[in-house]
């Protein structure tokens, strides 16, 4: 996932941004000059300008501008103006991608804990430990969550509530290349009107066929 996509779809929020922040247990002033550089669009680095803003004097703001740079939370890249003239400017991409990082590692455990759920659910009862570990399994050989769900789903309609059922079906599924639900039901969709179009054969009277 590219850091400039979610940055202009604004995933990064200020709320994402200053819990960040904080998980680092940052000094003030390494806070103050982190969200100076996330609010300055333009970045310039320029040290007078930076002490002058953040209300700390010249050698203090180094201090902590050294300290944000030796943490790789910034960074700094050269480019030229307008003018051809090279400029340094301040870059936030490692701390960007350090909260885009952590909250995709949020979403997917999010993810995991609503599949066990579901589970559950459809099992009324908890799932043992071996259960939860096969259900791993599944999602750490890339299984979809929607077909895990799916299989699931199929399981219980049969009348089937145990994971080695499931696992025969989202076998067959892998062997069919099945990687979503839609893919599951074109095959069905597909089989259902090939079955039809037998039965219509089979059932034509073909003696009372004039033509």
């Amino acid at each position: 996932m590219n850091i400039e996509y979610f940055k202009c779809q604004k995933y990064i929020t200020n709320s994402l941004f200053i819990k960040k922040a904080l998980s680092l247990k940052l000094s003030l002033e390494e806070f103050l000059m982190l969200t100076y550089f996330d609010n300055d669009y333009n970045n310039y680095l320029n040290m007078d300008e930076l002490s002058k803003n953040i209300g700390i004097s010249s050698e203090k703001a180094y201090e902590i501008f050294t300290s944000l740079l030796s943490k790789k939370l910034i960074d700094i890249k050269t480019e030229k103006d307008i003018e051809g003239r090279l400029i340094e400017k301040v870059n936030l991409d490692n701390f960007y991608k350090m909260i885009l990082e952590e909250e995709i590692k949020t979403e997917k455990q999010e993810k995991k804990n609503d599949i066990y759920e579901e589970f559950e659910t459809e099992f009324a009862r908890p799932i043992t430990s071996m259960e939860y570990e096969i259900i791993n399994a599944w999602l750490e050989h890339n299984y979809s969550e929607e077909l895990i769900i799916g299989a699931l789903k199929e399981a219980v309609y049969n009348g089937v509530r145990n994971l080695r059922y499931i696992d025969k079906i989202l076998y067959e599924w892998n062997k069919k290349g099945f990687k979503t639900m839609n893919d599951v039901n074109n095959h069905l969709e597909k089989r259902e009107i090939r079955e039809k179009e037998d039965s219509e054969l089979f059932d034509y009277n073909w003696l009372d066929d004039e033509e």
